[in-house]
C-alpha cells in the first residue's frame, strides 16, 4: 500500500517527528484562561489496553492497517496518570472512583458522594459525611449543567455528582433494605430529581440516559417494552418522579421529558431550558445492538446537551459517561468487558470517541477545558506478536507451543470465557471469534471479568489543561477542572471580574506565581 511505501522511507518518520516537536514547542505559551465550560468525558472501564485496541478497531473500521490512527483523545496535548485505588480498596469500583474524580475525595468502594467515614450500605453513617461534587459547584456559580451516560442515570458514576448514597445499588427505595428507609435514606433517583432541581434562573439542566423503571411506581408498565415485567416501575413509595422533576420548573422556563430518539432530535434547542431524557428502562443498550428508531447515539445526546447547555453566559459543567463493562441488568445488558465481550466494549470506545470529536466541533480550546479519562482499567489484554494490520479480533500468527492450539489477540486475565473441552483448552478455530457476542477466552472462570488495578490516563485540552500532567491520585482531577473554572472552593486566583463579565486569573496573581519565593520578601 502507499502507506507501507512511505513508512520504508526514514524521511517519513523524521518529518512526522519534528513536526510533532514544533506542536510541542507550542505549548510552552501555556493556556491560562479561565473555562467558561468543562467537559468531562469519562470511560468506564476504558484502561490503557482498551485506548490502544480502540484505537486500532477505528483504523480498522476505516481501511486502515489500524496502528497509526490517532483517536481524537490522542490529539489532546496534555495526559496524565491517574491512581484509581478506593480508600479500601486495591482494585477500585465505578461507585469509590466517581467520589473522586467528581467530588475530589476518595471513599470507600461502593459509596458515591460521601467521605471514607460513610461504610458501605450502612445508612446511619451517611449524615454529616456528605461530599459536594463539581456539578454542584458548577450550579452554585450560575453554570448550566449536564449528565449523558449509556448507563441508567442513577447509575454509580453519575450519580456520584449529584446524591450521597452509602450504596451504589441503592437506585430506587424498591433496591434498599427497611432498616435503611426507617433511618431516612434516600433512594438515588429520587436524590437525582431532589438534589439538583434548585436551578438559577437564567442556568439550564440536561438529563440523559436509561433508568426509567426507577422513576415510576411499582409495576407501572413502561411506555416502550409493555410485555416485558423487568422493564416496569420499582418505586415503593408511589411516586412519579418524572412529574415532580417537572413540577420544578420556574414558569418561564421550557422543560422537556422524552423517552425515545424521534423526539429527541426533534427538539428545538434554543426553546429548551430542562432537558430530561430517559431512553430504557435500566441502562442503555450497547453501539452494535442499539435501535436507531429508539435510542440516540451517545454523540446525539453530547451535540443535544452542548446546543442547550450553550446559552447560558456564565457556560457550563458537562459530564459524559460511556460504559464499556456492565454487569447483566435485568437481563438486558450483558455486554463489554465484563461478559469478556471485547468487541462490543471496543466499539463503544469508538463511538466515545466520536462524541469526543464532536463536542471539540462545538466549542473552543480558548474557553472549554476537556478531560478525557477513565474511573478504573480492566483485566483486558491485547499480544501475541501479532502482525501489523492483524484484525484487533484476529488470531496470533502462530499456535501455543504448549497446547498446540490458536488462539486470539484478545485475552482476559479472568471473566466467562474460560473454555475447557475434552480436558482442553476450547480451540477457538471452531468457533466464531469475530462474532459480537464472542467471550475471549481468560485464565480464570468467572461470571463476570474483574476491574484492573493499574493507572488509567487522564487526556486534558484547553485552559490550565496543563495542570493534569504527571502521575496524580485520581481526586485530584475535579481540583483542577475548579480552579480552571473558577468554582469551588478555591478562587483565590480569580479576579473579581474581567470585561466580559467573567472572572480570570489575576495579572498579580499570575506574577507572584512566577516569581522566586525568596524575592517576595
Amino acid at each position: 500500500s502507499v502507506s507501507a511505501e512511505k513508512e520504508k522511507d526514514p524521511k517519513y518518520w523524521r518529518d512526522q517527528a519534528q513536526q510533532t516537536l514544533k506542536n510541542a514547542l507550542r505549548l510552552q505559551t501555556l493556556n491560562t484562561n479561565v473555562a467558561k465550560n468543562v467537559i468531562m468525558f469519562l470511560g468506564d472501564g476504558m484502561g490503557v489496553s482498551t485506548v490502544t485496541a480502540a484505537r486500532i478497531l477505528k483504523g480498522q473500521l476505516h481501511h486502515n492497517p489500524g496502528e497509526e490512527t490517532k483517536l481524537e483523545m490522542d490529539k489532546f496535548p496534555y495526559v496524565a496518570l491517574s491512581k484509581t485505588y478506593n480508600t479500601n480498596a486495591q482494585v477500585p469500583d465505578s461507585a469509590g472512583t466517581a467520589t473522586a474524580y467528581l467530588c475530589g475525595v476518595k471513599a470507600n468502594e461502593g459509596t458515591v458522594g460521601v467521605s471514607a467515614a460513610t461504610q458501605r450500605s450502612q445508612c446511619n453513617t451517611t449524615q454529616g459525611n456528605e461530599v459536594t461534587s463539581i456539578l454542584r459547584w458548577a450550579k452554585d456559580a450560575g453554570k448550566s449543567v449536564g449528565i449523558v451516560t449509556t448507563t441508567r442515570v442513577n447509575h454509580a458514576t453519575p450519580s456520584a455528582s449529584y446524591a450521597h448514597s452509602a450504596d451504589r445499588d441503592w437506585y430506587s427505595d424498591n433496591e434498599m433494605p427497611p432498616e435503611a428507609l426507617s433511618q431516612g435514606c434516600k433512594d438515588i433517583a429520587y436524590q437525582l430529581m431532589h438534589n439538583i432541581k434548585d436551578i438559577e434562573a437564567s442556568a439550564g439542566q440536561v438529563i440523559m440516559g436509561g433508568g426509567r423503571k426507577y422513576m415510576f411506581p411499582k409495576n407501572r408498565t413502561d411506555v416502550e417494552y409493555e410485555l416485558d415485567e423487568k422493564a416496569r416501575g420499582t418505586r415503593l413509595d408511589g411516586l412519579n418522579l418524572i412529574d415532580i422533576w417537572k413540577s420544578f420548573k420556574p414558569k418561564h422556563k421550557h422543560s422537556h421529558y422524552v423517552w425515545n430518539r424521534t423526539d429527541l432530535l426533534a427538539l428545538d434547542p434554543h426553546s429548551v431550558d430542562y432537558l430530561l431524557g430517559l431512553f430504557e428502562p435500566g441502562d442503555m443498550q450497547y453501539e452494535l445492538n442499539r435501535n436507531n428508531a429508539t435510542d440516540p447515539s451517545l454523540s446525539e445526546m453530547v451535540e443535544m446537551a452542548i446546543r442547550i447547555l450553550n446559552k447560558n453566559p456564565k457556560g457550563f459543567f458537562l459530564l459524559v459517561e460511556e460504559a464499556f463493562a456492565l454487569a447483566s441488568q435485568g437481563g438486558r445488558i450483558d455486554h463489554g468487558h465484563h461478559e469478556g465481550k471485547a468487541k462490543q466494549a471496543l466499539h463503544e470506545a469508538v463511538e466515545m470517541d466520536q462524541a469526543i470529536g464532536q463536542a471539540g466541533a462545538m466549542t473552543s480550546v480558548e474557553d472549554t477545558l476537556t478531560v478525557v479519562t477513565a474511573d478504573h482499567s480492566h483485566v483486558f489484554t491485547f499480544g501475541g506478536y501479532t502482525p501489523r494490520g492483524n484484525s484487533i479480533f484476529g488470531l496470533a500468527p502462530m499456535v501455543s507451543d504448549t497446547d498446540k492450539k490458536p488462539f486470539t489477540a484478545i485475552l482476559y486475565g479472568n471473566g466467562p470465557g474460560y473454555k475447557v473441552v475434552g480436558g482442553e483448552r476450547e480451540n477457538v478455530s471452531m468457533v466464531d471469534y469475530a462474532h459480537n457476542n464472542y467471550q475471549a477466552q481468560s485464565a480464570v472462570p468467572l461470571r463476570h471479568e474483574t476491574h484492573g488495578g493499574e493507572d488509567v490516563a487522564v487526556f486534558a485540552k484547553g485552559p490550565m489543561a496543563h495542570l493534569l500532567h504527571g502521575v496524580h491520585e485520581q481526586n485530584y482531577i475535579p481540583h483542577v477542572m475548579a480552579y480552571a473554572a473558577c468554582i469551588g472552593a478555591n478562587r483565590d486566583h480569580c479576579a473579581s471580574a474581567s470585561s466580559s463579565g467573567s472572572p480570570s486569573p489575576g495579572p498579580l496573581l499570575l506574577l507572584l506565581a512566577l516569581l522566586p519565593l525568596g524575592s517576595l520578601f
